[in-house]
């Protein structure tokens, strides 16, 4: 009797030592600690300054290109060029229907008249878009604007009050409303789109 309980002690023992083992891990490798889970990463280091980065999401050890993520941005396509005598000023549109409807008449050259020295406007060849955008807007110096009852193309660098109609296609980069305050009178405005 004291051998069967001493053989039966010493198989339960060996088969919980051999459930401990199969249980644990077999190498450093297959340890969980040792490869984290990956997590996601912001990948915007070295972006121009006058690009809006792509802001895309990667993991570790996944390589993103230049090209994969190129042009996935809206904002990467809504990039204008205004040329204004001998200098050229950038300016970034928001993606609305108006700024897509803008850039679809672009390129094109207006006379733009100045009024009230806070902002120069011209004449679209067409109508843009008014769909989602509100009654009317308070723009701020260096806003890219469109005045629907003049179908006017708007470069307000001075402070303008609210007003019926006015709506806000983008925002003139650095110092450029500056630069178009130092103009005075009527100028010609080549307005291009910019293909990064």
């Amino acid at each position: 009797m004291n051998t069967a309980r001493r053989v039966a002690a010493t198989l339960l023992a060996a088969a919980a030592g051999l459930a401990l083992t199969a249980c644990g891990p077999t190498s450093p490798a297959a340890s969980p600690a040792a490869s984290p889970a990956p997590t996601a990463t912001n990948d915007t280091a070295g972006a121009p300054t006058d690009v809006t980065p792509t802001g895309s999401v990667t993991s570790p050890g996944q390589q993103t290109s230049p090209a994969a993520t190129h042009g996935t941005n809206p904002e990467d396509q809504m990039r204008i060029a205004i040329t204004i005598g001998d200098q050229r000023f950038h300016a970034t549109l928001k993606d609305s229907p108006a700024s897509r409807d803008l850039l679809a008449q672009l390129p094109v050259t207006l006379r733009m008249d100045d009024h009230a020295s806070v902002e120069k406007t011209g004449a679209l060849p067409s109508p843009v878009s008014l769909d989602g955008q509100p009654a009317g807007a308070d723009p701020d110096v260096g806003d890219v604007g469109y005045y629907a009852p003049g179908n006017d193309f708007v470069l307000y660098y001075g402070d303008m009050s609210y007003n019926n109609g006015i709506v806000i296609l983008g925002r003139l980069d650095g110092d450029a409303a500056q630069r178009i305050a130092d103009i005075e009178g009527f100028i010609t405005a080549t307005v291009t789109a910019l293909n990064d």
